[in-house]
């Protein structure tokens, strides 16, 4: 059975950039079996209901501005696979889940700026799904629950978003992370690897630091998409942890 993945993604500009999280993502599809197909939750892609990508070939989006002028000249054309969106709704249905098709958006840069690094070729069907920040934790954690047995099929889920992602709070220039920042990674480390999910679902009330660390939930919530699909085995490790100045967390987890 594959893994689930918790990937930070980072600035838009992390395609581009040489260090070590980039090397760790370039070196990353070596170190798993090639997937039949990767489904993937973006921080990018929210709507007030689930959503399912269901498209032949992926436009490319770019949902940024004021970087360099090479990133808008990337492409990310990966095929989806309509049967697998099909066979998604449906177990969303058996768990109660409301969920829509979309044929038309295509991949946004939380989407192809880390599959771009992890399998630059784009020769691996892609589902993307869309995040919901008004929904509870635990519900977020149902839903990728309800995912779990598509890891039994040779499907890599992926959840890409940033464990501590506070634009206002970078610091332009440092080469060292802010103090709070570590501490709120730390003590989400801490309740990932015991898989204690009443305390993570307090996050916001239990951990160090969570306002500055989480702002905003969005780019939160994939680290408890990617986790739920681990529920039958309940095993998380961290493969890298690193940042960008000051504050921006370049993480990924590996769920079994």
């Amino acid at each position: 059975m594959i893994p689930s993945y918790f990937f930070a993604h980072g600035a838009p500009s992390l395609v581009l950039e040489q260090h070590e999280y980039t090397a760790f993502l370039k070196n990353f599809a070596a170190s798993i079996p090639k997937p039949r197909a990767i489904v993937l939750f973006s921080a990018h892609w929210e709507h007030t209901t689930q959503a399912i990508s269901k498209v032949d070939t992926y436009s490319t989006i770019y949902d940024f501005s004021g970087f360099q002028d090479e990133l808008y000249q990337m492409t990310y054309p990966a095929k989806g696979d309509r049967s697998i969106s099909d066979e998604i709704q449906s177990l969303f249905k058996q768990q109660g889940i409301h969920s829509v098709m979309d044929e038309e958006r295509g991949l946004d840069h939380g989407a192809w700026a880390v599959l771009k690094l992890i399998y630059p070729n784009a020769d691996i069907p892609v589902v993307a799904l869309s995040v919901n920040r008004y929904l509870t934790n635990e519900q977020q954690y149902q839903i990728g629950k309800a995912l779990s047995e598509l890891r039994e099929k040779d499907i890599l889920i992926i959840g890409s978003g940033g464990i501590v992602h506070n634009l206002r709070r970078l610091k332009w220039g440092a080469d060292q992370p802010e103090t709070w920042s570590k501490s709120f990674d730390l003590w989400i480390k801490g309740k990932l690897e015991a898989w204690d999910l009443k305390a993570l679902f307090a996050y916001r009330e239990e951990a160090p630091f969570a306002q500055d660390a989480v702002p905003t939930n969005e780019h939160f919530i994939p680290l408890l998409l990617a986790m739920g699909t681990g529920d039958k085995t309940r095993q998380a490790k961290l493969l890298h942890q690193s940042y960008q100045l000051g504050t921006l967390s370049l993480s990924c987890w590996q769920f079994d």
